[in-house]
Formats: C-alpha cells, sequence, structure tokens
C-alpha cells in the first residue's frame, strides 16, 4: 500500500490524482501532517509525500530502521514539477515509484542512487535474494573496476559489466556458500523440492524436513523456487504453511501427471493413498531437471512413523527472449514496457539502424549483435540460439514486431525449451492512420507489396478480396527502385471497386524528424511520389475528406439510425 500525504490545497490536488488513478495501490492519511506520516511510516509499504523534501527528512529520520525494511518514500514538490526519491530507493522501490509518479503527474522523476543515475542496475533489484558487500562490489561497478561473474550455473541475467578476471565478484549459486570479501552472492531461484505429507503432518516435521536436506545437501534455502505436491494435497495444512514460511509458492499436479513421471524411488504407499506411486520426486522432476536430493523421509522423535518425505531438483535455467516492437521511429512512441526489456536484456540482436535508434537506452556491458538489411532469418536464429544458452535476449524491429517483423521468424525457430516475450509496439500503420485522421475507423487491413518473398499472385489476390470486400487497405512497401510496378497494379485493382474520389493518404516517415503526410485520391496519387518509407492507405466507399482529415465511419446500425432520424 501507498501512503498519501499532502499539507496544501495544491499537494492535495496532485494527492487526488494519484488516489484516483491508483485506488487499490493507495491510502489517503489526513490530520497533522506528522501524525500523518508516522502512521503511514508504520502501515504502508512506500509513502509519496506532498511536502518540501526538507520537511519529509525531519520527520521520517528519527523512524527509519533498516535500508531493508523501510518503506520508500517519494517527495513531490508543490508544482508537482519533481518526484524524488528520497529513501528506499531500491529496498523500499523508491526510484521506481518515482518514475511512475512522475510519469502519471508530468513530473521530472529524480533518482540519485548511483547505479541507477549511470544506467547500471542495483545488485540488490535483480529479483534475487542477495548476500555478501553489495555496496563494495557496487561502488567497484561504478568505478570501473574489474569485476569478475563467477556463474556456477547459468541464469538469463541483465547486463551486469562484468568480467573474468578482478578482485571483486558477483558470485550466482544455489549452493549454500557464505560470501567472501568484496564478493556478492545471488541466488537464482533453481531449485524445486518436491514434497509428500501424511495428512494432519505438523508444519515443523515439513518444514524441518526441508530445510534439513537442503542444508545437508549443500543447498541454499534462497533458491528455492516453489514446493511442488499432488493435487490431492493442495490444501494439506502442513504443506501450504510450509510453503508459506519458506515464502515461496505451492504448485499442485493431478495424480495422473505424476504417474507419468519416471523415479527411482517408487512406492505402494501413494499409489494406494493418492493415485501416483511417487509424489514427492515426481512432483520435483514433473517439469525436468536434475535429481540432486532423491526421496528422503522426517525423522520423528517420538519413535512414530515418518509423515512427510521431500526431494530436491536443480531444474536448467531458461533462457529469455524478448521480442521488442520500438514503434515508427519516434522516442516517445517507444513505450516503457519496450524500454524495460531493452534495460533487463543482456544480449541485444538487431538490424544496425534500428539498434542505433535505442543504443542509449541499453545497460553498460550489453553485448549487441547488429547486422545489415537482408539478414532476417540469420538475426531470429542468432536471438534464439543466445536464448537457448540461458541468456535474456532483447531482438528488436520496428512498429509492432509481429507485423512484418522479427517476431515470425524468431518464433518460427523458436521451441518451448525458452521463454518468450512479446512488447507490442505502434505500427507504421497505426502512426500513418493518426496523422491522416481516422481512415482506419472500421474494418481494414495491411498488405504488403513487396514480391521478394510472397508471390505477386498471392498478393494480387489478397488486393482483390479486400477491394470486393470493400475494406481500408494500408499499404506497407509499396514501391522500391527495383519494384516500380506492383503499386499501380495493386491501385488499378482497387479501382475497379472504388471511385477515383477515393480518398488516399500518403505517410512518409511517421513520427520522424522529416515526417510528411497528404491526403489525395484515389485517381490523382502519383505512384511515383511513394517509396519504401511511406505508407499508403486507401480508403472504402465510405471514406470522406472532412476538414482534410481522412475519416472511415464506423457505420454501426446505430449511428445509421442516428443520421437517419436528423
Amino acid at each position: 500500500m501507498i501512503g498519501l500525504i499532502s499539507a496544501t490545497s495544491a499537494g492535495a490536488a496532485a494527492r487526488d490524482r494519484l488516489a484516483a488513478a491508483w485506488p487499490e495501490r493507495t491510502r489517503v492519511y489526513e490530520g497533522p501532517v506528522g501524525d500523518a506520516v508516522r502512521a503511514a511510516f508504520a502501515e504502508c509499504e512506500q509513502l509519496v509525500c506532498f511536502l518540501a523534501t526538507g520537511a519529509v527528512v525531519r520527520l521520517v529520520a528519527p523512524l527509519l530502521g533498516d535500508k531493508t525494511s523501510d518503506p520508500g518514500v517519494v517527495c513531490v514538490d508543490e508544482g508537482g514539477r519533481f518526484a524524488v526519491s528520497l529513501v528506499g530507493g531500491h529496498g523500499g522501490g523508491a526510484n521506481e515509484l518515482a518514475r511512475e509518479v512522475g510519469e502519471l503527474l508530468g513530473a521530472e522523476p529524480v533518482v540519485t542512487t548511483a547505479t541507477d543515475a549511470v544506467g547500471l542496475p542495483g545488485l540488490d533489484t535483480l529479483g534475487f535474494p542477495v548476500e555478501g558487500d553489495v555496496a563494495a562490489v557496487s561502488r567497484a561497478l561504478l568505478d570501473g573496476e574489474p569485476v569478475a561473474l563467477k556463474a556456477e550455473l547459468t541464469w538469463p541475467l541483465p547486463a551486469l559489466k562484468v568480467t573474468g578476471e578482478g578482485d571483486y565478484s558477483v558470485r550466482l549459486t544455489d549452493r549454500l556458500v557464505e560470501a567472501t570479501e568484496r564478493e556478492v552472492v545471488l541466488r537464482p531461484p533453481s531449485l524445486v523440492v518436491g514434497v509428500g505429507a501424511s495428512k494432519g503432518a505438523p508444519v515443523d516435521e515439513v518444514l524441518g524436513l526441508v530445510e534439513g536436506v537442503l542444508r545437508g545437501a549443500g543447498l541454499s534455502a534462497a533458491s528455492v523456487a516453489e514446493l511442488a505436491t499432488v493435487d490431492a494435497k493442495s490444501e494439506e495444512p502442513g504443506i501450504v504453511r510450509a510453503a508459506q514460511r519458506l515464502g515461496v509458492p505451492l504448485v499442485t499436479y493431478s495424480a495422473e501427471e505424476l504417474a507419468s513421471v519416471e523415479v527411482p524411488n517408487p512406492s505402494d504407499a501413494p499409489l494406494a493413498a493418492v493415485g501416483t506411486p511417487s509424489v514427492a520426486e515426481a512432483a520435483a522432476l514433473v517439469r525436468g531437471g536434475e535429481l540432486l536430493v532423491p526421496k528422503r523421509k522426517s525423522e520423528r522423535k517420538d519413535g512414530l512413523p515418518a509423515m512427510a518425505t521431500c526431494a530436491v531438483v536443480r531444474r536448467p535455467a531458461r533462457g529469455r527472449l524478448a521480442v521488442v516492437g520500438l514503434g515508427p521511429g519516434a522516442r516517445d512512441l517507444l513505450t516503457p514496457r519496450a524500454k524495460a526489456e531493452l534495460r533487463r536484456a543482456s544480449v541485444l540482436v538487431g538490424l544496425d539502424q534500428y539498434v542505433d535508434q535505442i543504443r542509449d537506452l541499453l545497460r553498460p556491458g550489453t553485448r549487441i549483435l547488429e547486422s545489415g538489411l537482408g539478414a532476417e532469418e540469420e538475426r531470429a536464429r542468432t536471438a534464439v540460439a543466445e536464448a537457448r544458452k540461458g541468456q535474456a535476449v532483447a531482438l528488436i524491429g520496428s512498429g509492432d514486431a509481429g507485423v512484418y517483423a522479427m517476431a515470425s521468424p524468431a518464433l518460427a525457430e523458436a521451441s518451448d525449451d525458452i521463454d518468450v516475450i512479446g512488447v507490442p509496439g505502434v505500427t507504421a500503420a497505426l502512426a500513418a492512420a493518426a496523422i491522416l485522421g481516422a481512415p482506419l475507423g472500421h474494418d481494414h487491413v495491411s498488405i504488403s507489396l513487396s514480391d521478394l518473398h510472397t508471390p505477386w499472385e498471392v498478393i494480387e489476390r489478397r488486393v482483390r478480396a479486400a477491394a470486393e470486400a470493400d475494406i481500408v487497405v494500408t499499404f506497407y512497401n509499396p514501391r522500391s527502385r527495383g519494384r516500380d510496378w506492383q503499386l499501380p497494379k495493386a491501385l488499378a485493382i482497387l479501382a475497379e471497386h472504388r471511385e477515383p474520389t477515393t480518398p488516399v493518404g500518403v505517410v512518409r516517415n511517421a513520427s520522424r524528424p522529416d515526417e510528411s503526410g497528404r491526403l489525395t485520391s484515389l485517381g490523382s496519387l502519383d505512384p511515383a511520389t511513394v517509396d519504401m518509407m511511406t505508407v499508403v492507405t486507401v480508403g472504402n466507399t465510405a471514406t470522406r475528406d472532412i476538414a482534410g482529415r481522412m475519416v472511415t465511419p464506423r457505420g454501426y446500425r446505430w449511428q445509421t439510425a442516428e443520421e437517419g432520424a436528423k
């Protein structure tokens, strides 16, 4: 919960905007400011104070305890110009909150945390449990000193600006080791613990078994990603509470799923009880991995039979491929999600000219694999291959990566051994439509006129179908030096079904500094004025030129009835 505190009417107005935008996330604290801050500090994970930073410093100073547990505090000035991350930049999430508040209120986020200021990810913000001398290693990264990455297993990390050697190090491991001097240990969520339990098994017996087995195997409980069991035990109190106390989700599988998993230690007891010869081992292994600890039973001091079993599996890291649409070119049409994925990647794959557009957004240390025009399939294969190595990869394309771009070849190459994240982008058709007016107000279709990889006969059939169906058409790749006859042919097909006065929008370099757009007609368009940087939108029989804007009415029945009544 985010506590909101203000002292003036101007602050209250901005406060209320946040409260209205985030009704489920925020709570307004009224009354004397000092009392409000103290109450919110005790009750909330984060605070946004519409007060001077000096006043907030004095109010929260006596309340501060530890940076890992203190709430994040953001200050917004009276004019709403700045959102300052004051306390708990990383641990309390104040840095990200300042950015969110700034975006909502139109304020400039002010983040002074050293790693954020220079574009490095904080070692304590990677989403993993972290141990060791975070401050010293972070300072070494900031100072440009060599920092070694000691990865005992592969995991998709963002770019960390690490090297092979150095006096400082970042160790990635799920083993139970202590950080040495000048070292940070990151705990990836690589372990799955399968658990079985008799009805009424005490939580202390289940939890004691899990923790003891991990400790005995030299494995860190901080790397446990989940407890897994059979569906029949999904509400067994001892298992449910053990997962809660470990702070991990409880994942369950059907007896049929578990029965199909080959295990080294099947048993008749669980088969009779829940319908599968293995619970602990099978639940841990059902999604694959290396069995580190086979089934173990709990030991009871009272001499009674064991009531819990567990097994531990290390799952292989799944590489991460983000297919990112960069939009039509303007930086303000690049989505926040796309920016986040670019910062999340350790490897970037893309066309050289697209890489140049966003190079400044990449983290220091990001490995860039760029190539020229015509190497689309090669880039797709490269991106998937890097993800299969366990890397965090961003594959970029213009507009939306799924529209005439890199998503199709990449996903055709990928299998289910990597995680794929699609990041939508503003397409050229949408950017051009916004410039022209509202040409896509009803059904519309996009057709590429490039016959380099698609036979013209197929393209012509699609154009003819759109013409006969009276659908608005946006042409991509309409004309190049080597392909100058396709656009006239496509326009001639449309002209068989539409009047010469049908509006046509022509937009070149939509959203870029040299953007140009104009409205003409089907009978007047000169194809020689069109090139590969142009998008051509041809209206349907209802499209009109209204005040110089291209408008296609929605044409719904209720709208037709209203117009008829006028």
